[in-house]
């Protein structure tokens, strides 16, 4: 038995979940992927669930995290922009300074677990 930790950050708007653990991990099987499809086959969820993601996390955000083309010969496709390569960036930084920082109380706890 393995055992590990995870940091979930989540950013609210009002409500709404602006910036969390699903729409970061969708936005970087998009940078790989380059389709809302592609990206959203590869996390196992639904096109209209990963278009929804996409959707609440650009109208809050100043500017766009992921840009549209349509159609055209090559069936259009997917981009993430400036903004979201740097919300990317940003929000794996604040994992990995979390870990950092509760390194010593993470190894207490995982100290702790029965073997």
């Amino acid at each position: 038995m393995t055992s590990h930790t995870q940091f979930r950050l989540r950013v609210y708007r009002d409500a709404d979940i602006a910036i969390g653990p699903g729409k970061v991990a969708l936005l970087e099987a998009i940078v790989q992927e380059r389709s809302i499809t592609a990206a959203a086959a590869k996390l196992g969820m639904s096109y209209r669930r990963a278009w929804l993601l996409i959707d609440e996390l650009n109208r809050s955000l100043k500017h766009p995290a992921v840009a549209t083309m349509t159609g055209g010969a090559k069936g259009g496709g997917t981009t993430v922009t400036d903004a979201g390569h740097e919300l990317i960036k940003r929000y794996r930084s604040i994992e990995e300074t979390a870990a950092a920082a509760a390194a010593n109380d993470i190894a207490v706890l995982m100290a702790m677990l029965a073997k």
